[in-house]
C-alpha cells in the first residue's frame, strides 16, 4: 500500500486568480481616472467606464469557479454565462420594464423585481440548455455568473448616465456611481440568480427542465429580495418622514409629493438605508450559504448531484444522474 506523501498537490496549492484579478483591475482603474483627471482625455472614459463596471463582477465570477472545479462548468459556459445572459437578460428587463411598469405604481417594485429576476432565469435556461448533466453547484456558479454579467452591463448603463449631465461630463460622479455600485454588487444580481439556478439544477439534473414548486418558489423569493432592495431608500425616507415629520411636510406627503428632509432626518434616513441592506443582504447570503452546504458532496453518491432515482422526463424516461466521472487529479467535482 502505497504512502502518499504529506505534501499537498500541485493543483492545490496553486495560487487563486481572483484576487490577481482584482488588484490588476483595481490598480489599472485607479491608474486611469487619475490620468483622466490630469489630462482631461475624453477618450479614457470608456476605459473607466468598463473597468469599473466589469471588475467586480467579474472578480466574483472567477471566484465562484475556482470555487467550484467540476468538469460540467467550462471556461467557456462560464464566458457565455456572464456575457450572453448578462446582454440578454438586460436587453428583456428595458423591453418589458418599458412596456408593462409605463405608469408610476407603489407596486412598480415588485414588477422591477419580477421582470428581472424572470429575464435572468430565461437566460439561464438558454445558456445552459445542451447540458447534459447538472448539479446544484452548477447552477449556483452559472446563476452567478448571468447574474454578475447583468449586473456588469447595468452598472456601465448607470455609470453613463452619471457621467453625462446637462454641463457636460462628470467624472467625480462617474467615480462615485462606479464605486458605490461596486460594493453592492456581491449582494445584488449575482447573489440572486445564483440561488435561483442552485434550485433549478438541483430539481434538474438531466436534460429536462423541472420547474417545481421549490423553483417557483425560490424565483419570487428572490424577486422580493430585490423589490425590497430597491425600495430600501423609499421605505426609509417615508418611515423618517413618518415618525419625525414636520407639519408641512406631513401634508406634502398627503399630497402625494415627498418633501425634502432636513438635515438631521438625512441623517437618520441614511442609517435607515445602510440597515434595511444590511438586512436584506443578511437573507440572501443566509438563503445561499444554506444552498452552498446542500450542495457539497457528503460521499461518493453525492459528489454528482442527484440520486441514482432522479425525476422522470415528460415522456416516461429518467434523467441522467449519479456520481460525477473521477478528474484526472483523483478528484470529483470539487468543493464550493
Amino acid at each position: 500500500m502505497a504512502v502518499q506523501a504529506p505534501n499537498t498537490p500541485a493543483a492545490a496549492r496553486a495560487p487563486r486568480a481572483w484576487p490577481r484579478i482584482f488588484l490588476a483591475g483595481f490598480a489599472l482603474w485607479i491608474a486611469t481616472v487619475l490620468v483622466t483627471f490630469l489630462t482631461a482625455n475624453t477618450a479614457l472614459l470608456p476605459t473607466i467606464v468598463l473597468l469599473g463596471s466589469f471588475l467586480v463582477p467579474v472578480t466574483f465570477v472567477a471566484w465562484a469557479h475556482e470555487h467550484d472545479t467540476g468538469e460540467h462548468v467550462t471556461v467557456e459556459l462560464l464566458f457565455s454565462a456572464f456575457i450572453i445572459g448578462g446582454v440578454l437578460g438586460v436587453l428583456g428587463a428595458s423591453l418589458l420594464e418599458t412596456y408593462l411598469l409605463a405608469s408610476p405604481s407603489p407596486l412598480q417594485y415588485i414588477g422591477v423585481g419580477v421582470i428581472e429576476e424572470t429575464v435572468k432565469l430565461l437566460a439561464l435556461l438558454f445558456v445552459a440548455r445542451d447540458m447534459a448533466r447538472r448539479t446544484p453547484r452548477d447552477g449556483l456558479v452559472l446563476g452567478a455568473a448571468v447574474g454578475f454579467g447583468f449586473a456588469a452591463f447595468e452598472s456601465a448603463g448607470y455609470a453613463l448616465n452619471a457621467l453625462v449631465t446637462s454641463q457636460g461630463f462628470d467624472l467625480l460622479s462617474l467615480v462615485e456611481t462606479e464605486v458605490l455600485r461596486g460594493l453592492l454588487t456581491p449582494v445584488g444580481h449575482g447573489l440572486w440568480t445564483a440561488i435561483v439556478g442552485g434550485v433549478l439544477f438541483a430539481a434538474s439534473p438531466g436534460r429536462r427542465w423541472h420547474f417545481t414548486g421549490g423553483v417557483l418558489a425560490a424565483l419570487v423569493g428572490v424577486a422580493l429580495l430585490h423589490a425590497l432592495w430597491d425600495s430600501v431608500h423609499g421605505l426609509a425616507v417615508l418611515v423618517t418622514l413618518v415618525f419625525t415629520g414636520s407639519p408641512w411636510q406631513e401634508y406634502l406627503l398627503h399630497a402625494g409629493r415627498i418633501p425634502d428632509p432636513a438635515p438631521g432626518q438625512a441623517a437618520l434616513i441614511l442609517t435607515l438605508d445602510v440597515l434595511g441592506l444590511l438586512a436584506v443582504s443578511a437573507v440572501g447570503l443566509a438563503w445561499l450559504w444554506t444552498l452552498v452546504s446542500r450542495a457539497r458532496p457528503t460521499g461518493p453518491e453525492g459528489a454528482g448531484g442527484a440520486p441514482p432515482d432522479g425525476p422522470q422526463g415528460t415522456d416516461g424516461t429518467q434523467d441522467p444522474a449519479g456520481p460525477l466521472p473521477p478528474r484526472p487529479d483523483g478528484g470529483t467535482s470539487g468543493t464550493f
